[in-house]
C-alpha cells in the first residue's frame, strides 16, 4: 500500500489536475498489475517490453513473489499426476507453476518493495524541488520576455483631407 501511495504522490506532483492524475495513476498501476506474473505468468509474457523493463518495474511482481514464497516454502503437497513422485515440494510448485524466481529470498523482495518506496518519495521530493526553482526562474523569463512596443499617437483616428481643411 505504501509503494501505490509514493506511486500516486509521484503522479500527483507532475499531473496539475487531480482528475487527470487520479486517472493517470490508475492507468499506471493497472499497467503493472497486467504485468506483474498475476495474470500472465512471466514466461508467457512478450519479451521486448512487456517482460524486461514493465515486469521488473511493476511492484506487483515482487509481491506476489515475496507472498508466494512466504506461503509456499517449505510444504509438501499430494501429487497427482501419473507417473510422478507421490508428493511434490511447495518450492517446486514455485518454480514450475507460478513460475517464480527463486534465486533469492521472500526477504528480497520486501527490500525491492521498500526500495521503491524510497526511490518514489525521492523522485516526489525532486519534482517538488525542480518545480519549486524552476517556476519562479521561468515566470521571471516570461515576464522579462520583450514586449511589444506601442506608440502613442496625438490623434489615433484617421482623419481625411477635407476634414483637415475645414
Amino acid at each position: 500500500m505504501t509503494v501505490v501511495e509514493s506511486i500516486m504522490m509521484t503522479v500527483a506532483s507532475i499531473v496539475p489536475n487531480y482528475l487527470m492524475g487520479i486517472i493517470t495513476g490508475a492507468g499506471i498501476q493497472g499497467i503493472m498489475l497486467l504485468n506483474g506474473g498475476y495474470f500472465r505468468l512471466p514466461n508467457d509474457l512478450p519479451d521486448p517490453i512487456w517482460r524486461y523493463p514493465m515486469y521488473y518495474i511493476a511492484f506487483h511482481t515482487y509481491t506476489n513473489q515475496g507472498f508466494y514464497k512466504n506461503e509456499y516454502e517449505g510444504l509438501s503437497f499430494d501429487n497427482d499426476r501419473a507417473g510422478g513422485p507421490p508428493t511434490i515440494s511447495g518450492n517446486e510448485v514455485l518454480r514450475s507453476f507460478w513460475q517464480v524466481d527463486m534465486g533469492y529470498s521472500k526477504w528480497v523482495d520486501l527490500a525491492i518493495l521498500v526500495s521503491m518506496v524510497v526511490i518514489y518519495r525521492l523522485m516526489f521530493w525532486g519534482i517538488i524541488i525542480s518545480v519549486e526553482k524552476v517556476k519562479p526562474i521561468l515566470k521571471f523569463y516570461m515576464a522579462a520576455s520583450p514586449k511589444q512596443s506601442s506608440m502613442i499617437l496625438e490623434n489615433p483616428t484617421p482623419i481625411s483631407s477635407q476634414q483637415e481643411m475645414v
